[in-house]
């Protein structure tokens, strides 16, 4: 007798094409303007109707499978908001993790997005569901993004969004330095860096062509701090630009650098380029918001009730 079956469902990447970011205010957030694009590339989540309290389990031993898991927090805010007592119940995560940590390309905010959809389909099948968006909201800035996903912009915190008309398919090059960048880190580099009248603020970087023939530039302001303090994401940049990038830009805050190409062949041997120059080389593409918001609304209303 075989068991439940899985809901298998995946946590896609973003990059940042832009980052535009405020000075510093009263509650210590920085106010953002940034647009967000989804990657091909993912993370699964597998998630098993069980009785007993809510697990969960990862393909990598360093990720945490506790309360610092955003996934583990976002199973507990979606039982408060369906307003189940005690603890979350019900359900056996097991994470195949793929997105690089502390790179920039939301790994963790998608993940938890993902479990909050499929965790909603299968607690709460036949009934309206909670506002995934709210409870989104109060996990991470960047977390509601992933229920949209595709072109989006973003302001506030980046958790006011816009969904844009998508980008034309990009092939991507991810160049990945042998470091992680804590987002605390960037932002602190980032005050330092901007503090006084006098400091300077980061230009425009290059331009691809956008929606209805209109340029989109490339910029980061966190990636200048950045590359102060570790010079290998310069680096990761000027390989990829000389491997033919249509243009390159930081991530988020770091550290993965982003390459994109209109052509798969050209982006192929620039992820060797990348490699041979020291990196490690994800070759990728950009996806649409339609494929990003199948992973939201896939959940069969006939799924098994569990809790």
């Amino acid at each position: 007798m075989t068991g439940p079956r899985p809901i298998r469902v995946r946590a896609y990447a973003k990059i940042n094409l832009a980052l535009r970011v405020g000075a510093v205010r009263a509650d210590g957030f920085h106010p953002l303007e940034t647009v967000f694009q989804s990657l091909a590339l993912h993370d699964t989540l597998e998630v098993t109707p069980r009785r007993g309290p809510l697990t969960l389990t990862c393909s990598d031993p360093a990720v945490p499978v506790d309360d610092r898991n955003l996934v583990v927090r976002a199973a507990r805010a979606l039982w408060q908001a369906l307003g189940r007592p005690g603890e979350a119940s019900g359900a056996a995560i097991h994470l195949m993790k793929h997105i690089p940590m502390q790179a920039g390309l939301g790994g963790g905010s998608s993940d938890a997005a993902s479990a909050l959809s499929a965790l909603a389909g299968l607690w709460q099948p036949r009934g309206p569901r909670p506002d995934l968006a709210q409870v989104a909201a109060r996990l991470g800035s960047d977390v509601p993004y992933f229920l949209v996903g595709g072109t989006a912009l973003g302001l506030a915190r980046g958790e006011d969004l816009y969904p844009l008309e998508d980008l034309p398919v990009f092939h991507v090059v991810l160049a990945l330095p042998a470091f992680g960048v804590s987002t605390a880190d960037a932002y602190r580099w980032f005050d330092q860096d901007t503090a006084g009248p006098a400091a300077a603020r980061p230009h425009s970087g290059p331009s691809i062509a956008a929606w209805r023939g209109c340029r989109l530039a490339l910029v980061n302001d966190l990636e200048a701090p950045v590359t102060r303090r570790h010079p290998d994401i310069g680096a990761a940049r000027r390989a990829l630009e000389g491997a033919g990038a249509e243009a390159a830009a930081m991530t988020g805050s770091g550290s993965a650098v982003f390459g994109l190409f209109a052509a798969e062949t050209r982006a192929r041997r620039a992820a060797r380029a990348v490699a041979e120059a020291g990196f490690v080389a994800l070759p990728t593409r950009t996806v649409d918001r339609r494929t990003c918001q199948r992973v939201h609304f896939s959940f069969a209303s006939s799924s098994p009730r569990h809790a």
